[in-house]
């Protein structure tokens, strides 16, 4: 056991947090949180530490969040807001340990020292407490949790306890927390318990069992029942005690289907093969991985752990074998947002998994598809065609967004974002594009892509209405900038929207020419006439894009020039978001932006603009935004590489990778922020390294910051395996066809054949920096 207490070598690796502050605790077990897409265990302190249970909605003033989610286990708990959450599960890592009859525990005796490692390589957290209690009696507690990335039900917890003095009465108890609020026990055996969620009908089963060895020698318990074991015995000077405990879940999402059976079953099979296997197969999965997402930097040790530390939490956050869930706000690492889907997932979280992991992307994008009944509903309602998804999406596609919040001067306040933040249609269509651009997958497009793709135009022509000007109109919405609500004609909107109509009629054509037989098919199931698809060209042509081609910016809605100009320069160093120091009011008067908006339009579409027009509008909107979220900074980060201002993009990068790794969104309690962790990746792949796939080429055009000495990468490419090495001066590029058959790249404007396990080495240059003064 003790080898697989030691860390990986090498500080890039693993995260150390040293002592014990109860101020930073809980932002502590979000950045420390394992997880494997079914699995997501914050990173608490298993052995002595305080409550067993504590409610969500009541844990604010507790230090520890101890939390265990299972993906897709929502319901509708009888408290406000009444919408889905994702329900916490029973803690099944506590362990309590007694000296004496009394317990062992942080603030009683002296801390010699405490140390939290998440072993990112291995996909585990390990942690090292040495503790005197208040009588002199001197421990060493070691332990390691895993949740598996081999078999995803399982999960996985040593720990390792000596004792220096001999004659000591030693009571060690591992046992199982209470259910959270939502979950009602069906029953509870020796080494299974089974709970029903209240509302939705929802099964769990954890299936659990523990060992305990003490000298060398296995220590049968003196009680076990309910999940919880206990054994006691009197130490001997350097005596060692080791802790194994598995455990088994399985999510049931229909009412009557007992999800027991296969929970113990489960367990069953693993006690067989042993700890040592699982834990082998564990990181061998977690070694595969990252052979095909690792991210090298030389020159940067710090944007080298924080790239890590994001694709840690990327890997850990995506199931591909579940097309029933997706990938919330704050991953499996937190309360925030109660597990609800946004945006995010495919415009911040889909790039990387289309890249590196295209199963787990059609997984993702198959929620969305399985859910797009419940977008065709939304859409009924307010009396328009095809799909309007969800703004927040939990397990069934239902709208899950709060009406109204309590506000921080708390006074209620409406939010409308799930009527009026409509652009998400159109964000899903845009990662289906490109995951089919990327992969070539003609099963999904045929059987899932096509028809969320037409169903979002189809609602995007119905939304956007011809009017007396001759132009079609989206009225009423709100954009990425959620500062100005019920806006008409938001440009991010509006562009997204034409460019999603477009992407249909190029699936029609695809269809009609490649596969019309399923062409044939959908357009019946959809009721789509060639009538109606031939209203889609002139419904593209005409809607409002709020560009200026006399001053070359694009207008962020309409009217919005005509607000009052905020310098921001004069709230520098504040601790709130603007409108707090504003006030709402006047933040909706002003130019003030809350996040990259017009920018982020420019970032996922630059191929629809010019470099001037992506230069003058950052320019333009720079200076005006907030940055009071944090999906702000990577697109900022992203446009400035590709201009060249490679430092200012390093800026944007690094403040980026301290929201979680520094907490100064001063959130990261409630979990860390995954879409800041994708737009990482983006702004180092699609920023820095210049990788593009526009027209089903793909390119790479690269621009590293002068301290970054070389970037090296993997990339997946319809059924090829890639690898990319970028190195200065120059830079050179080798690109590597690990696996698959020979293709074509570009690189530097020039193409290149590819053969298999044949570097080949070029010359790109270096783009030419194109910013001028700032305005």
């Amino acid at each position: 056991m003790r080898y697989a207490l030691e860390p990986t070598a090498g500080s890039t690796w693993v995260l150390e947090d040293h002592g014990y502050d109860p101020l930073r605790e809980r932002d502590v077990e979000a950045r420390f949180a394992i997880g494997n897409g079914f699995l997501g265990v914050r990173g608490a302190r298993e052995a002595s530490r305080g409550p067993m249970w504590v409610p969500w909605m009541q844990s604010l003033n507790w230090a520890s969040w101890p939390r265990t989610y299972v993906a897709g286990l929502f319901d509708t708990p009888n408290v406000e807001p009444p919408v889905p959450v994702l329900l916490p599960v029973a803690d099944w890592l506590r362990v309590q340990i007694r000296l004496n009859e009394e317990p062992l525990l942080l603030r009683s005796g002296t801390m010699l020292s405490h140390c939290r490692m998440l072993d990112m390589r291995r996909g585990v957290m390990l942690t090292d407490w040495h503790h005197q209690d208040r009588h002199g009696v001197v421990v060493r507690v070691r332990t390691l949790r895993l949740v598996s990335q081999s078999h995803r039900s399982i999960g996985l917890q040593f720990l390792h306890f000596e004792i220096e003095r001999g004659g000591v009465d030693v009571t060690l108890e591992a046992e199982f927390g209470e259910a959270g609020v939502g979950l009602d026990a069906v029953r509870l055996e020796k080494e299974l318990g089974v709970w029903r969620t209240e509302q939705s009908g929802k099964g769990l089963a954890i299936a659990g069992a523990a060992s305990l060895r003490v000298g060398g020698s296995e220590l049968p318990p003196g009680a076990a029942d309910h999940l919880k074991w206990s054994w006691n015995w009197t130490s001997v000077p350097g005596q060692v005690a080791s802790l194994e405990r598995l455990v088994a879940m399985v999510r049931s999402d229909e009412r009557y289907m007992d999800p027991g059976p296969p929970a113990t079953e489960a367990l069953t099979q693993v006690r067989r093969v042993g700890w040592r296997r699982v834990l082998a197969a564990h990181e061998a999965a977690w070694a595969e991985r990252w052979s095909l997402s690792d991210v090298e930097i030389e020159g940067d040790e710090a944007a080298q752990q924080a790239l890590r530390f994001a694709i840690y939490h990327l890997n850990s956050a995506a199931n591909p074998t579940d097309e029933r869930v997706s990938i919330g706000a704050r991953a499996l690492t937190g309360d925030a947002y109660l597990g609800h889907v946004f945006w995010d997932t495919e415009i911040y979280l889909l790039p990387f998994y289309t890249l590196t992991w295209p199963e787990a992307a059609r997984a993702l994008l198959m929620y969305r598809y399985h859910t797009l009944d419940g977008a065709r509903a939304k859409a009924r309602r307010k009396n328009f065609q095809g799909a309007l998804y969800a703004w927040e999406s939990a397990d069934t596609g239902e709208e899950a967004t709060p009406t109204r919040l309590i506000g921080c001067d708390g006074r209620p306040v409406d939010i409308l974002c799930g009527e009026q933040e409509q652009h998400i249609s159109a964000d899903i269509a845009y990662a289906v594009w490109h995951y089919w651009q990327v992969t070539g997958d003609e099963d999904f497009l045929c059987k899932a892509g096509a028809e969320i793709l037409l169903e979002t135009a189809r609602f995007w022509v119905s939304r956007a209405q011809p009017q007396a000007d001759g132009s079609r109109h989206i009225r009423g919405v709100i954009g990425p900038d959620e500062y100005h609500e019920n806006v008409d004609d938001n440009a991010y909107t509006n562009v997204m929207a034409r460019w999603n109509i477009r992407r249909a009629l190029d699936t029609v054509s695809l269809l009609r020419a490649r596969w019309p037989d399923d062409w044939v098919k959908l357009a019946r199931k959809l009721g789509l006439e060639d009538r109606e698809v031939e209203q889609w060209t002139e419904a593209a042509a005409t809607l409002v894009t709020g560009y200026d081609p006399g001053t070359g910016l694009i207008e962020q809605f309409a009217g919005f020039f005509t607000l009052a100009d905020v310098d921001l320069a004069h709230y520098e160093g504040r601790s709130v978001t603007i409108d707090q120091v504003l006030g709402l009011e006047q933040t909706r008067k002003s130019k003030v932006v809350k996040q990259a908006d017009v920018v982020a339009l420019l970032a996922l579409l630059d191929e629809e603009f010019d470099r001037a027009t992506i230069a003058e509008n950052f320019r333009y909107y720079e200076p005006r935004c907030a940055h009071d979220s944090s999906l702000s900074r990577p697109m900022h980060a992203l446009i400035a590489a590709r201009l060249g201002d490679t430092e200012r993009a390093l800026h944007y990068f690094r403040q980026t990778a301290a929201i979680d790794l520094a907490g100064t969104a001063g959130d990261t309690a409630g979990g860390v922020h995954i879409a800041a962790l994708g737009g990482l990746w983006q702004v180092a792949i699609l920023g820095f390294a210049g990788l593009s796939h526009k027209g089903g080429v793909l390119s790479i055009n690269p621009n590293l910051p002068s301290a970054w000495l070389a970037l090296g990468f993997h990339i997946q490419w319809r059924g090829r395996h890639l690898v990319f090495r970028i190195e200065q001066p120059g830079p050179t590029l080798t690109a590597t066809l690990e696996a698959g058959t020979t293709m074509t790249i570009v690189a530097g404007g020039k193409e290149y054949e590819l053969q298999r396990s044949r570097p080949t080495t070029v010359s790109v240059g270096s783009t030419t920096d194109v910013w001028g003064a700032r305005t």
